[in-house]
């Protein structure tokens, strides 16, 4: 990934979506580009068109916050492409390489221990790749399927979703999640665009999979700490779960946790779950019925 292409393609997606009328701001004959022009795009944002022609052709550094509030409005972004933003500046700075750590490969046996304890419900670690670094009982069996495709390999949400037929199945709402990985995804990469992991899994996503390749110029970012997500799991059924995420910043690191609705027939197929998960737990296993 390059940094300065990002932030071009970040800004200009973005021009592109607004039209001179949702600006404010006349328009006139024939526009040869989508959207607004820069020259607008500095106006709106007060700075000049040279400083703007600068930003967007990827050049973030030593810019201010001020600056990046007037661009924020200029562009309409929401609170998940201001954050963004901001990472690409941040990745901008000098000191960006030094200051990143490269994430935990596994997660600190307190991390376990505390999801070893949820015995109800789902849970798993994963970092900002979409790696499957750690779950519960009930989170492995939950994800089952992914864990399987992975072959011992570390799970991955994204090559599961898109290199990965079985994915269709499992996932309730395919696109849906589909659109939700990417978008974290394009966060990940706005806060690290020097991660070699992250880096190597998008080339190898946008050589392999024309779905991911059009998500993925969208640069659509979007932050998920809490929703539902329906679930076609092979032994227990259709399941519509609740999840929260939670970020433990000791490690850089996201903990998922679901939920189903009380009295809901999910709970009843997470019980299903629960009993098939505390016996061989293996989906070469005999298969209990699904949907009753």
């Amino acid at each position: 990934m390059d940094q300065r292409s990002q932030v071009r393609e970040f800004l200009t997606s973005r021009r592109a979506r607004i039209t001179p009328r949702q600006a404010g701001l006349p328009s006139y004959g024939t526009r040869r580009v989508p959207g607004l022009r820069r020259s607008e795009v500095a106006q709106l944002a007060g700075v000049s068109v040279e400083y703007y022609a600068r930003l967007e052709r990827g050049d973030l550094s030593g810019v201010s916050d001020q600056v990046l509030d007037s661009l924020a409005r200029a562009l309409r972004l929401d609170d998940g492409d201001r954050t963004h933003l901001e990472d690409l500046a941040r990745a901008a700075g000098p000191a960006a390489r030094r200051r990143r750590r490269p994430a935990p490969a596994a997660v600190r046996p307190t991390v376990q221990r505390l999801l070893d304890t949820m015995t109800d419900a789902p849970a798993l670690v994963m970092n900002g790749r979409g790696d499957i670094l750690a779950t519960n009982a009930l989170g492995r069996a939950l994800y089952a399927p992914m864990i399987d495709a992975a072959r011992g390999a570390v799970p991955n949400h994204a090559r599961f979703i898109f290199l990965d037929s079985r994915s269709h199945d499992f996932w309730g709402d395919w696109e849906r999640a589909a659109d939700d990985t990417v978008a974290l995804l394009q966060a990940q990469a706005g806060r690290d665009p020097y991660d070699k992991g992250l880096t190597d899994l998008i080339g190898e996503l946008s050589t392999r999979s024309e779905p991911f390749r059009v998500r993925w110029a969208r640069h659509e970012v979007r932050q998920h700490h809490q929703g539902a997500k329906p679930f076609h799991h092979p032994v227990a059924g259709t399941l519509h779960l609740t999840y929260e995420a939670l970020e433990l910043a000791a490690d850089d690191l996201t903990l998922v946790a679901y939920g189903a609705e009380p009295g809901s027939g999910s709970e009843d197929r997470l019980r299903l779950l629960a009993s098939w998960a505390a016996g061989d737990g293996s989906l070469h296993s005999e298969r209990s019925p699904a949907d009753t």
